[in-house]
């Protein structure tokens, strides 16, 4: 099922949905207006062209997907993204230690599962899961693109990571559709895209982030940076929360299956996928470094965000919390 094209934030998102809902053919030039690559007007409209690429939009064509002038504009938008990426990492080559960083959980986190565990209230962690749904109900898609882009062990092995991910060939069980159940114990609408409108950009960069590694195969060895990373601290995010729903009695098993589910995957693709693309092709232990703090930066800058917003006592949506009529949209 796909989703409606959404509501323009600014002059390059408009122009991208405009020219979207035409029959394909020419693109006309993106606007020159002030393009912050973290802005809303610019992830919305990057979000967008790669939406393409999964389940597209209601009364776009297919066509689209490949039209050599929309890649051109997605290109223009994708550059000024990885430049401000680029230069907002640190940068190396130290693998290991990017990715042993992340394995260290400090005693006094304060970060949003912490939050949600220990004093979230039911519209916060509904208001969470709306942000995530973006990502969750197309989770393993995008990495899904990188497989032909592995050989060997790299390819083998993170296969069957994406297996598990997929549920292991039981529709009911893949993750997308747990998430999704979970969404329905909260209340929410678990359509694909129905929450598109009223993310912000620091969600959708997340997002973008995935799509953009997986769709460039000299991103490669970054979207296995990446997946390593977002494997690293799901677990003991996914305890938290999952302690977070038990304590305000909401029953679902999203949470649950990836506390040990992921503790395996990071293990496995820190040891067989990253180790063995390395062992091929040395030379990517840069990207495989951007990867890991890359992902890093934008979950910390959507945390910092997340925090900020119910710290100050309001919503961290576009339409404000949880509880108002744009930001759950009536099921059915």
């Amino acid at each position: 099922m796909s989703s409606t094209l959404p509501t323009p934030r600014g002059p390059l998102s408009e122009t991208v949905i405009e020219t979207l809902a035409r029959s394909p053919g020419t693109v006309g030039r993106l606007p020159r207006a002030e393009r912050d690559p973290y802005g809303e007007d610019l992830q919305l409209a990057l979000y967008v062209c790669y939406e393409l690429h999964y389940r597209g939009f209601d009364g776009v064509a297919a066509e689209w997907e490949w039209e050599p002038g929309l890649l051109a504009a997605r290109a223009e938008l994708e550059r000024a993204f990885l430049v401000r990426l680029r230069s907002d990492t640190r940068g190396g080559d130290d693998v290991s230690a990017a990715t042993e960083k992340l394995l260290v959980e400090p005693v006094d986190g304060e970060g949003v599962s912490h939050y949600l565990r220990d004093q979230g209230e039911l519209w916060q962690v509904r208001e969470f899961v709306i942000h995530r749904s973006i990502y969750h109900l197309k989770e393993a898609d995008p990495h899904a693109f990188v497989i032909p882009r592995l050989q060997g062990r790299a390819k083998t092995a993170l296969v069957a990571v994406e297996y598990d991910e997929f549920g292991g060939g039981r529709a009911e069980r893949m993750h997308s559709r747990l998430f999704a159940d979970l969404m329905d114990a909260l209340g929410l609408d678990s359509t694909y895209g129905a929450y598109l409108d009223v993310v912000p950009a620091r969600m959708l960069a997340t997002v973008n982030l995935m799509s953009m590694f997986g769709l460039h195969r000299a991103l490669r060895a970054a979207m296995v940076g990446h997946f390593a990373a977002a494997e690293i601290t799901t677990a003991p995010s996914a305890r938290r929360m999952d302690q977070a729903l038990r304590r305000l009695g909401v029953e679902a098993v999203f949470y649950s299956e990836h506390i040990e589910a992921d503790a395996v995957h990071e293990q496995v693709l820190r040891r067989d996928v990253i180790g063995d693309l390395l062992h091929r092709e040395p030379h990517l232990a840069r990207d495989v470094v951007f990867g890991v703090q890359a992902t890093e930066l934008l979950e910390e800058r959507l945390g910092e965000h997340l925090l900020a917003s119910w710290r100050a006592g309001h919503g961290s949506l576009l339409a404000g919390d949880a509880g108002s009529p744009l930001a759950t949209p009536a099921r059915g």
